[in-house]
């Protein structure tokens, strides 16, 4: 038999019912004895599996349903269709085992404490997952010095940077020694350096602990940095499965060449090679097709003054947004919508 995956997904939906109503006191009167809802799919039939020990990026715009989708693999949610498994578990029935085995870091959500020291809850979360003081000890310890705490997780939380209350949040979460971590925008609002340090952390962790990372983020950067396989969720529906550059090569083909130059070739006389997509001297960048590439880099090079010459994949943003924008056919063609309007 092999390994349990990670994570198992079959056919797995989730529908919500929510009310509305026009805007106005009559609408609002109106509300009150009858009431309009709106059924909404937030997933629909999402199928896939995460082998145990993998980083994987769960991508999407806003409401493509990433959050709804973790929210059920940790089992605060549960799913209205089909059916989910972790590490072999049912999450909606929140098994002892399963919460031992699992953690939820949300950007925008906390579990510290917010006017005790980071400390307080580390304790307290020792005592919920049971875990032996000695090993609490050596984790924390191990944790601290490699997210560069030191006495930060001694102040009180209200008074910590978004930085610093985001790594005290991922101790908290990391000290039962979870097999499945689920990352939910860890690194909004903070600066540069700090996602940096955030994603060494991560990368780090999972080479250490074998844990398995599912994350989803709206920086580009992480997922490149930390992911090796990328799922793309768009409406509910899983629209991509597998790493950045099979997508990359599958919705934008075409390589970024750029190069700065004394002197730059107008878009006229670039033309045959590619498509310019950036001017702004002295550089300039233009999108070429892969058999093109030798051609365009002798032409660049050949320009007066021409250095700093660069090839490389269009970058992850714009792919995303094309992606996005590549809808099925029966979305265009006005297929049976997600939404269904009632009155009750």
């Amino acid at each position: 038999m092999g390994e349990v995956p990670a994570i198992r997904l079959d056919r797995l939906g989730k529908r919500f019912r929510v009310s509305q109503r026009e805007p106005g006191l009559r609408a609002a009167l109106r509300a009150l004895f009858v009431r309009t809802h709106v059924e909404i799919d937030a997933v629909c039939e999402l199928s896939f599996e995460v082998p145990q020990g993998q980083r994987v990026g769960l991508l999407g715009p806003n409401g493509a349903g990433k959050t709804t989708t973790l929210k059920m693999l940790a089992g605060l949610l549960h799913p209205t269709s089909g059916r989910a498994q972790v590490l072999g578990h049912e999450p909606a029935r929140r098994s002892h085992e399963l919460l031992r085995s699992i953690a939820l870091v949300m950007g925008q959500k906390r579990q510290l404490s917010w006017d005790l020291p980071a400390l307080d809850t580390y304790e307290l979360n020792r005592v919920v997952f049971d875990v032996e003081r000695s090993v609490h000890q050596l984790r924390l310890t191990e944790l601290v010095e490699l997210l560069e705490l030191g006495e930060v997780v001694r102040k009180p939380v209200r008074t910590l940077s978004l930085g610093e209350r985001m790594k005290c949040e991922l101790v908290a979460a990391l000290l039962h020694g979870p097999r499945v971590l689920f990352l939910d925008e860890p690194t909004i609002g903070m600066d540069v350096a700090m996602q940096l340090a955030l994603r060494d952390f991560v990368r780090e962790h999972n080479r250490r602990t074998g844990a398995t990372v599912v994350l989803t983020s709206h920086y580009m950067e992480d997922v490149a940095a930390l992911c090796e396989r990328i799922l793309v969720i768009d409406g509910g529906r899983l629209r991509f499965d597998g790493s950045i550059e099979a997508l990359v090569r599958r919705t934008r083909p075409l390589r970024r060449v750029s190069v700065r130059a004394d002197a730059l070739p107008t878009d006229d006389e670039l033309r045959a090679l590619g498509q310019v997509v950036e001017r702004e001297p002295p550089r300039m960048a233009l999108d070429v097709a892969p058999e093109r590439v030798p051609e365009a880099v002798a032409r660049l090079l050949a320009l007066p003054g021409s250095h700093d010459l660069a090839v490389a994949d269009a970058p992850l943003e714009e792919v995303m947004r094309e992606l996005f924008a590549m809808r099925a056919p029966e979305d265009e063609a006005g297929a049976e919508p997600s939404s269904r309007g009632s009155d009750a």
